[in-house]
Parts: structure tokens; C-alpha cells; sequence
């Protein structure tokens, strides 16, 4: 670990990337106003953007999944047209081009859009294009993962419209929502489909509920990565040394390097850890896990991909190597083809670090 660690500007600077980031989950507070009053959406808690942002946060920050999910009945109810799709995803992919992402694979389900009359066909072609046009001229690599409702039984469908754009922008399946009460094997013909489709999916699973839904995920259900798959850590017991045992699961996933998804800001909202710094990403990290960072929500959490290393940098004492290690292992866990994430890699997230590396020596 470097004596010097990085700054936020520095942070700033990084190249980054993304995989686990709910479209839903990161508007802009003014945009939501906007287009609450452009639509006619009566639902909002106040029309002040800098309102409307605390507001979000501290709804989401209840240390519940399912009341942290109840926040999104405001983004989705302003998101109901193919104009507003595609706004709230042009300013997405601006939003993250911005805060130096280089790779991002965003994910929103699109039977949560058509309230007015869209089909989920028009929804994922307003969102693939809104994504787009924002990322156009500007370094970022954006694509689509289309999620299904786990409460819900449309994931077989949601499923095999993600596959027909699979050359149109989409390159995952997903399935989100509630996990207690909703197993990932409920959903074993969207995933069998998938699987015999040549076709990536993550599963959403150790968030709200522990080992077993991992299991089910991996096991039954053949996930790639694990969306959050934090409660893993109840599979690692730290003996009274400080060594880590891991169990047969913990193992598996090690050895097999599934990559977590980890978003430790939104963990600590939805109550998996009450302080960042007893999150279990610094333990996952030291046993060599396939980690990856995320922001989940940016709007309900208030975070960013540049705040959240800077809170790893703050809570554990992470250096720009960890960055780039933690980048790295994302990179490689996209659902992009591997001569795209190599290239990636090697060109631009490789030498990017090796310029900040070598300017934060000097300083």
C-alpha cells in the first residue's frame, strides 16, 4: 500500500469500469422533476432537485432491500415513454463518460416501462439509442443488460428479447427485485434458454438472503457472475488468528473466479453491513476473490464510480494499484467480447494507470 494515497482529482482521472449499474437507479434529480411535470407525474415528495436527491438517499437508506426499493416507483413513473427512455439514457452514458468510466454495462428491466402503452420492443430500442447517442464522442463503451422482475413471471420473455438485440447493443440477462421469497431457480427456463443460446446472464443473489441463493444462482441456475453475492462472507469463518476458512460454496467461487459485483454503498443502505468499513469487500480482496466495484444506484446512494474508490481509498487505505486491479478484474469479467476487453485493457486501462501511476510517484 502506497504511504501517499490517491486523491479524489486523481480518482477523478482513472479509468474505469462498470458492471453492475441499474438505469432506473441513476437519473438525474432535475431530469426526474422534468419529466414528472412533462408527463404528468404527480407522485414526487417536492420539486427541488437538491430536495428530491436527500430525499432519494434517505428513503433508500433503510436498511431494507424491499423499502430500498420502493424509491424506484419514481424514477420508473417518469420513465414511461420512448422520449423520456431515451433521454434518462443519453444523460446515463453522459453522466458516466464524464466520471471517467471507460466500460459500462447498465442494466434496467423493460417490463417496468410500458404503464403507457409501450411494448418492451420499443422501450429497449429507446434505451439502446439513448445510450448511444450519449456515449458518442466520448471514450465510454456502453452496453445493455436487460433484467426481469424476479416477483414476476415475464423472465422467459424479458430473456429472448434481450437475445434478438443481442447484435443491437444488448449483451445480458439478469433477473432483479426482492430476493427472499423469490429464488433464482424459479426462473430456470429463462436461464436454461440463455445457456442453450450461447448468451451471457448474472444473477442478482447474496444480497437480501445468504449462501443458498448464491448457491441456486451458480449451481441450478449456471450464473456467470453474482450481482452483489457479498453474503458469501457467511460461508468464511475467521478463526481466532485471523485466518479465513473458506466453505465448499466460498471455494467454489474462488476457485472457479466468478466475479462479484460488489456495491458497497448501496450494501450498506440496504443494510447488509451497518459501516463501510465492516464490509467484506477488504476480506474478499485479500483472499483473492474476482472482485469488481460498482455503484448499484447512483442516485439512491449518492455515489459515483470516482466516490466509491475514494471511499475504498479513505475506509481501507486502498492505493492507485488497487484501483487498477479492481479494474482489471472488471474488464475481464465483462460480457464484451474477449478481443474487445483485451483491447480495452491493454490500451486504454493499462496505460492510462501506468501515466497516474508514474505522476503520483512524482508527487
Amino acid at each position: 500500500m502506497s504511504s501517499s494515497l490517491p486523491t479524489r482529482e486523481t480518482l477523478a482521472e482513472a479509468p474505469k469500469v462498470l458492471l453492475h449499474d441499474h438505469l432506473d437507479g441513476g437519473l438525474r434529480p432535475a431530469t426526474v422533476i422534468e419529466l414528472a411535470d412533462q408527463f404528468g407525474y404527480d407522485g414526487l415528495p417536492t420539486s427541488d432537485p437538491d430536495e428530491l436527491a436527500i430525499w432519494m438517499t434517505r428513503g433508500a437508506d433503510r436498511k431494507d432491500l424491499v423499502l430500498y426499493l420502493d424509491t424506484f416507483a419514481h424514477t420508473t413513473g417518469v420513465m414511461q415513454t420512448a422520449d423520456a427512455l431515451h433521454r434518462v439514457a443519453r444523460e446515463c452514458a453522459e453522466d458516466l463518460a464524464a466520471d471517467g468510466v471507460v466500460y459500462a454495462e447498465v442494466r434496467f428491466a423493460p417490463e417496468l416501462h410500458v404503464e403507457k402503452g409501450l411494448d418492451m420492443n420499443s422501450v429497449l430500442e429507446a434505451v439502446t439509442s439513448g445510450f448511444e447517442d450519449g456515449s458518442a464522442a466520448t471514450p465510454l463503451t456502453i452496453r445493455t443488460i436487460c433484467s426481469a422482475m424476479r416477483q414476476n413471471d415475464r423472465s422467459l420473455e424479458v430473456c429472448q428479447l434481450a437475445i434478438a438485440w443481442r447484435d443491437k447493443g444488448v449483451l445480458g440477462f439478469d433477473i432483479a427485485g426482492p430476493e427472499n421469497g423469490f429464488p433464482p431457480d424459479d426462473h430456470l427456463l429463462a436461464f436454461q434458454f440463455a445457456e442453450r443460446e450461447n448468451f451471457h446472464f448474472t444473477i442478482h443473489a447474496g444480497e437480501a438472503y445468504g449462501p443458498r441463493s448464491i448457491w441456486k444462482a451458480l449451481q441450478w441456475c449456471g450464473a456467470e457472475r453474482l450481482g452483489h453475492g457479498v453474503r458469501i462472507m457467511d460461508d468464511i469463518t475467521i478463526s481466532a488468528d485471523g485466518e479465513a476458512e473458506l466453505g465448499r460454496l466460498a471455494h467454489s467461487i474462488r476457485d472457479r473466479r466468478i466475479p462479484l459485483e460488489v456495491c458497497p454503498s448501496s450494501n450498506l443502505h440496504t443494510g447488509v453491513v451497518d459501516d463501510l468499513a465492516d464490509h467484506p469487500i477488504r476480506l474478499f480482496k485479500e483472499l483473492k476473490f474476482r472482485v469488481t466495484l460498482n455503484t448499484d444506484n447512483r442516485l439512491m446512494s449518492n455515489i459515483s464510480m470516482t466516490g466509491e474508490m475514494e471511499n475504498m481509498v479513505n475506509v481501507f487505505g486502498w492505493d492507485l494499484a488497487d484501483m487498477q486491479w479492481l479494474t482489471v478484474n472488471a474488464m475481464k469479467s465483462a460480457f464484451l467480447p474477449f478481443d474487445e476487453r483485451l483491447d480495452l485493457i491493454n490500451n486504454v486501462i493499462k496505460p492510462q494507470y501506468a501515466k497516474l501511476l508514474a505522476t503520483h510517484q512524482d508527487l
